[in-house]
C-alpha cells in the first residue's frame, strides 16, 4: 500500500529491542534477529526508498558483550535512518523486573548506549549523504529553530528538511534540492 500511493509517508517505524536472539527472547519478543532482517530486506524490496526506524535497548537483563554486538551488527546490516535509543532500566510490575536481575552495570548499560548512538549518527549522516543532489517533495512545518530566514519541514521519508523562506507557509508543499546535510537534517534550496 505504501508503495502504491504517493500520499503515504514511505517510512516505516519496525522496533527491534535487540539484536541478539538471546535478548529478545529474554523479552519475550515474538520474532528471531533473522526474522527481523527478512522483514527489512522486504521493505527494501517492495519501497526501495522507504525510510526505516527502530527502537534499540542497551543493557537489557543479561546483556552480554556479545549480545551488545549482535546488536551493533544488526544497526551496521540494516543501516537505519533513525533509531530511539535507550538504556535499560527497571519498570514496576513488568515481567523483566518480576523475574530478572537487572544485572548490567549502569556503567556498561551508558557506554554501550554511547556506541550506539555514536554508530547511528554515522548511520544517519551516510543515509542523508546519499540523499544530497536528490529533490524531494516537502511538508512544511514550521520556521527553522535556527533562523528565521528559513523554513523547516518532512519529506516522504520524514527527513527533516530546512531551506531558505520564500513565501510559503506551514502546511505548503515546495520541492527542495538537498544540497548538503547534517547527520540528522537535509539543507537544500527550493526547485521549481
Amino acid at each position: 500500500t505504501i508503495a502504491k500511493y504517493d500520499n503515504i509517508c514511505k517510512a516505516i517505524h519496525l522496533p527491534v529491542q535487540s539484536g541478539s536472539n538471546h535478548i529478545l527472547e529474554l523479552m519475550n519478543r515474538k520474532y528471531t534477529r533473522e526474522y527481523y532482517m527478512s522483514r527489512i530486506e522486504a521493505i527494501k524490496t517492495i519501497i526501495p526508498d522507504c525510510a526505516i526506524s527502530t527502537d534499540l535497548i542497551a543493557g537489557f537483563c543479561s546483556e552480554s558483550e556479545e549480545n551488545h554486538n549482535d546488536t551493533l551488527s544488526l544497526m551496521e546490516w540494516a543501516k537505519f535512518d533513525f533509531v530511539f535509543m535507550f538504556n535499560y532500566s527497571e519498570r514496576p510490575n513488568t515481567a523483566a523486573a518480576k523475574k530478572m536481575k537487572d544485572d548490567v552495570p549502569e556503567e556498561i548499560k551508558l557506554k554501550r548506549l554511547q556506541q550506539i548512538i555514536a554508530l547511528q549518527q554515522k548511520l544517519s549522516k551516510e543515509s542523508n549523504i546519499r540523499d544530497i543532489g536528490k529533490t524531494f517533495k516537502v511538508l512544511v512545518e514550521s520556521i527553522s529553530r535556527k533562523s528565521s530566514e528559513h523554513m523547516a519541514g518532512r519529506n516522504s521519508q520524514n527527513k527533516m528538511v530546512i531551506f531558505p523562506k520564500i513565501n510559503n507557509k506551514p502546511g505548503d508543499y515546495v520541492n527542495v534540492r538537498i544540497t548538503k546535510c547534517t547527520a540528522a537534517t537535509l539543507i537544500g534550496e527550493i526547485v521549481e
